[in-house]
């Protein structure tokens, strides 16, 4: 039996949207729905994105757990689709702008807790890690990457620094196909003690997990997207869970607002602004309370960054 999943930071995350009733708000990572239940029951009307398979099928079956969508046309509409392809596929439905858009960015509480899906080492598992079901797997990269560039992910995404000394003892064990093999190799590499408060294997899992779904590339082109699409005032809200992930979002809304161009040296002469200021409004980071952490330990890492569209033109395109 598996955990039940907790969206994190919901309440805050609701409240930084501004929901009205009517509202037409996208959930682009839709996982278990715990964001779309919320944002529904409070009128909006409702497109979640996930790339999951898993998590589409799972909602299609259980159309009843679901505010008042037997309405026409429906409040919930779902989308098997990227987060980073909502622009194309609000379009093909004759949408061009949206009140609020909510991210919760990574890996889900029932990916990880599917030992099948191959994610997590708390259970063993075929060594998979893809968050869309398809492409190559963890087992690809491990298997048939060259050293250096097992060394240059564990380091770039797991801010592994002894990323050199893993990758070498990943290609000398190799092939690996499970996930109890890969932590167990790694472990070894890096000295495991029982009972230390975390395991040696999470950076290097995390690092292989970020590059098999690109998912930093992915936040990325949500990030973009979510400035073309949202109207005037409309709001953003992005929850993270790991520093990488923060960083993108707090850069994106740094140069976004104007805030990168305002730290610069005051004995320097003023420049002209090259790019609109495209969002306003920007949030402190805001962090689990201590009493949410408690109810959901998976909570602790999260960070809930917002911010309001201003009536600026996008500052770029998407990528084709």
């Amino acid at each position: 039996m598996t955990a039940p999943h907790i969206p994190v930071l919901l309440d805050e995350a609701i409240a930084a949207l501004a929901v009205v009733p009517g509202a037409l708000i996208v959930d682009a990572t839709f996982g278990a729905g715990g964001y779309t239940r919320r944002l529904l029951e409070a009128g909006a009307t409702v497109h979640a994105f996930d790339r999951d398979p898993d998590a589409i099928d799972a909602a299609r079956r259980n159309p009843g757990i679901w505010p008042e969508t037997g309405e026409n046309p429906p409040r919930l509409v779902l989308h098997p689709r990227r987060f980073s392809e909502m622009v194309a596929a609000l379009a093909d439905m004759g949408i061009v702008r949206v009140d609020g858009i909510v991210m919760d960015i990574g890996v889900s509480s029932m990916q990880l807790d599917q030992p099948e899906r191959g994610f997590a080492f708390a259970s063993d598992g075929p060594l998979d890690m893809r968050m869309a079901q398809d492409g190559p797997t963890a087992a690809d990269f491990v298997n048939e990457a060259a050293e250096s560039d097992i060394a240059d992910v564990l380091f770039r995404y797991g801010e592994e620094r002894q990323s050199r000394r893993v990758a070498r003892h990943i290609v000398a064990a190799r092939p690996l196909t499970t996930t109890g093999a890969l932590a167990g190799v790694i472990r070894k590499a890096l000295g495991h003690r029982p009972g230390a408060p975390k395991d040696p294997a999470t950076r290097s899992f995390q690092a292989i997990r970020i590059h098999v779904n690109a998912e930093l590339e992915e936040l990325e082109q949500a990030l973009a997207a979510a400035e073309l699409l949202l109207r005037s005032g409309g709001r953003l809200a992005a929850v993270s869970f790991h520093s990488l992930e923060d960083r993108i979002v707090k850069q994106f809304l740094r140069e976004a607002s104007g805030a990168s161009a305002a730290t610069a040296s005051r004995h320097l002469p003023e420049m002209p602004r090259e790019e609109p200021v495209t969002f306003a409004a920007v949030s402190r980071a805001i962090r689990p309370s201590e009493a949410e952490i408690a109810r959901n330990p998976r909570s602790r890492s999260a960070t809930l960054r917002f911010a309001t569209r201003t009536d600026a033109p996008s500052r770029r395109r998407l990528a084709a």
